[in-house]
């Protein structure tokens, strides 16, 4: 997701130069666009607020804010300051929501005096963050969280059209995203559902949706070794039929309300909301055929746009989260747990819990992104962030590979990554981890092959991109079933 480019033309007077220097300022690194846009007002003689239809599609980028994701540093959080820790990097989520709100809201007003940035968004916006990263501190006893320059948030753009669509990881060898194939009805040349979308503030383009014929195959398995743990066990969870939902998130913000500002479609445990206890969750009943799997399985919905929205147009979550367009329940949802191809694997820990993706990774970078979208009879082509365009006959699937590697003493981490991590390219796990079955999810939907058609629900301010997908496990086997899965996996058998 390509940087703003700087635009080549240089400032003739002092006060000019002045004035660019204000906009840098007050949108920092992330605002160049609106930066580009005010200084060419003024040396257009139009006044302050003027600019050609160019200058205004630059301003138009500038479409979201970008804050450092504070869970992501912090190291360790004391048992007795986890709930306080949780409630604080919740509240932090809520303030950028509401800071995409006012500046969503505000957009024309914005476009129009990019200074304004500064004093409806970015300001009130890094004083409420300096006040939550303090408790945050001051509950941890990490002082250096202070120092770390986590308060600031800049305006950042959605797309960088000068990048161009081409994305090196998803092999498309330069190909332009919005596909090179129309022959069988795809409408890829078409901007159905895209404006209709964009109307609703979102920073979706048609460069977020991709011909999956134009991708090159990519995806490559590591060979198995000698005692490999080659079966497989299949838990069938059904794909939601009974429409359990929220916007909730209990790993990362229990106790909270909304605290994922997104809809979750679940499967598996029926008691899971962001109140949910260990014990509620060992109380509660399952959607899983076989009863001794009561895990937790939940990812972000899917929608459909342009099309009227669902039941939550106006809640949490849903279009008050600028959340908008009709769910899409799955065609099929099939978990798996596989092995390891260098070894045998090891009983997951009861209440396990495993994040894998980042909803945030269109702000934060896709450092910790794992997302895979394709398409049936496509699998071996893998997009990490782009949408798939299928063709006729042919479904979007969304596949989540899951850390198969556990740290052997913890159920989580502060930042909810570090206890588990991913085996390396030859199937390896890091040094003092062990190898666990490996979750792999498979969601398969019925969409339509057009661009701009269909989004993930995400935070606000991540404007609905594919690579911020992301899925979420609690392992809330029986002993007797996780010591079935175990032995399924290890002596290679297939099981159900």
């Amino acid at each position: 997701m390509g940087r703003i480019a700087r635009s080549p033309r240089k400032r003739s007077t002092l006060p000019r130069r002045m004035t660019l220097a204000a906009a840098a300022l007050i949108l920092g690194g992330g605002g160049l666009a609106a930066v580009n846009f005010y200084a060419s007002a003024s040396e257009g003689g139009g006044g302050g607020h003027g600019s050609s239809g160019h200058d205004m599609a630059q301003m138009r980028m500038v479409s979201t804010i970008d804050c450092p994701d504070v869970g992501n540093s912090l190291s360790t959080v004391p048992d007795s300051a986890k709930s306080r820790v949780d409630r604080q990097l919740a509240d932090l989520d809520t303030q950028i929501t509401d800071a995409y709100t006012t500046f969503a809201d505000n957009k024309d007003r914005i476009q129009r005096d990019p200074r304004l940035a500064d004093s409806m968004v970015l300001a009130p916006l890094k004083e409420q963050r300096t006040d939550s990263i303090g408790r945050i501190a001051d509950a941890t006893g990490q002082r250096d969280l202070n120092g770390k320059g986590l308060a600031p948030c800049t305006m950042r753009a959605a797309d960088d059209p000068s990048s161009g669509a081409q994305d090196g990881q998803n092999g498309q060898d330069g190909q332009d995203a919005q596909g090179g194939q129309d022959g069988q009805g795809n409408g890829q040349g078409e901007d159905v559902g895209v404006q209709s979308f964009a109307a609703s503030a979102s920073g979706l383009s048609r460069r977020d949706f991709v011909d999956i014929r134009s991708v090159r195959p990519n995806v490559a398995a590591p060979p198995a070794r000698r005692g490999a743990s080659t079966g497989s066990f299949t838990s069938d969870c059904g794909r939601n039929e009974n429409g359990k939902r929220n916007p909730d998130n209990v790993i990362v913000a229990p106790g909270v309300g909304n605290g994922a500002h997104h809809m979750h479609d679940y499967v598996g445990n029926q008691a899971t909301d962001a109140f949910a206890s260990d014990n509620d969750l060992a109380r509660g009943k399952t959607s899983c055929r076989n009863q001794g799997d009561k895990s937790t399985y939940y990812w972000p919905v899917v929608r459909l746009l342009g099309q009227g929205n669902d039941v939550d147009a106006k809640a949490k979550g849903g279009g008050k989260d600028k959340n908008v367009g009709k769910i899409q329940t799955p065609a099929q949802a099939t978990i798996r747990f596989v092995g390891s191809p260098v070894g045998k694997v090891t009983a997951m820990p009861r209440f396990l819990r495993i994040i894998t993706g980042d909803a945030k990774a269109f702000t934060n970078g896709d450092a910790n992104a794992n997302a895979s979208w394709s398409c049936t009879g496509f699998e071996n082509r893998q997009l990490k962030d782009k949408y798939p365009l299928c063709p006729q006959g042919s479904k979007v699937v969304r596949t989540f590979n899951f850390q198969s590697c556990w740290d052997g003493k913890n159920i989580d981490s502060a930042n909810h990554r570090t206890h588990v991590a991913f085996a390396d390219k030859s199937g390896a796990c890091p040094a003092g981890f062990k190898a666990i079955p490996q979750l792999v999810q498979r969601i398969v939907y019925d969409l339509p092959a057009k661009a701009g058609a269909f989004a993930v629900d995400s935070f606000p301010e991540q404007l609905h991109k594919p690579v911020t997908d992301h899925g979420d496990f609690i392992d809330v086997f029986s002993d007797a079933l996780m010591g079935k899965v175990v032995d399924c996996v290890n002596s290679g058998r297939s099981c159900a």
